[in-house]
């Protein structure tokens, strides 16, 4: 399985990326991609999933209304639109992918719930 990030760079406050994360190597028709960010010295933070089969989405409450999931199944890709990027939005974004069923409000946000990693993208958001 790999995991592939792209998209990530240098953005001012208020711009937009999308980023995408390119899956290859599964063997299994349902999981869910989830996309995390890490910031200089803070934990890994999960930011939002899409479930493979019926394409449910969860986006965390610091990225709601800004940060929109999609994904093209034909593509092997999901991308993370985000839109009026802060400076606290800086960080190195990660997908990752785990069995469908993580992708809930309760469980979508669980590092050890997700079994494979990409290497990570960077994003600045600076002026």
């Amino acid at each position: 399985v790999q995991l592939v990030e792209s998209g990530g760079g240098l953005v001012q406050p208020g711009g937009s990326l999308r980023l995408s994360c390119v899956a290859s190597g599964f063997t299994f028709d349902t999981y869910t991609i989830g996309w995390f960010r890490q910031a200089p010295g803070k934990e890994r933070e999960g930011i939002s999933c899409i479930a493979r089969t019926d394409g449910s989405t969860v986006h965390g409450d610091s990225v709601k209304g800004r940060f929109t999931i999609s994904s093209d199944n034909a593509r092997n890709t999901v991308y993370l639109q985000m839109s009026n990027l802060q400076p606290e939005d800086t960080g190195v974004y990660y997908c990752a992918v785990g069995q469908e069923w993580v992708c809930h409000r309760s469980s979508y946000d669980h590092n050890d719930l997700y079994d494979y990693w990409g290497q990570g993208t960077q994003v600045t958001v600076s002026s």
